[in-house]
């Protein structure tokens, strides 16, 4: 048994030491809102906060974690700075399809707790989720204003 806390629950789970966090947040745990996108670490569609940091968690053994906390999309409203980041997405209206949403505003979110007033360039820098849509423009809008 595996021991991890995710979104301020403690979860008891039995899945191979080595299973990707992303299929146990989706598969075991029932936590749909982080997306499988690529599976190699590439798109961000599976973006969660390790700690406050964003991180991949396609790429991320389930055992890796250990006693870090887990948040997901599904709780990121409770955190301030993800509430912030929330609200400017829905106020500039960031989305078109929402695919990759919920990892943008993860790691959105862990840029602005590591760096709260960041320049363009580390908006760019640290905002490396794919977009099918291409709603960068938006996304670093809505990243700026969340910073505000």
């Amino acid at each position: 048994m595996i021991s991890l806390s995710i979104n301020g629950h403690q979860h008891s789970i039995d899945v191979e030491p080595d299973t990707p966090l992303l299929f146990v947040l989706r598969d075991t745990i029932g936590l749909s809102g982080t997306k499988y996108g690529c599976g190699i670490g590439q798109c961000g569609a599976c973006t969660v906060l390790i700690d406050g940091q964003a991180i991949r968690s396609c790429q991320m053994p389930v055992e890796s974690v250990g006693a870090q906390t887990v948040t997901t999309i599904e709780a990121i409203e409770t955190d301030p700075v993800g509430a912030r980041v929330v609200a400017a997405w829905v106020g500039i209206d960031v989305p078109q399809c929402g695919y990759c949403q919920s990892g943008q505003v993860m790691a959105a979110t862990g840029l602005l707790k590591e760096t709260p007033k960041p320049s363009d360039d580390a908006i760019a820098a640290a905002m490396t989720n794919l977009c099918r849509c291409g709603t960068y423009n938006a996304i670093a809008a809505a990243v700026r204003q969340a910073a505000a």
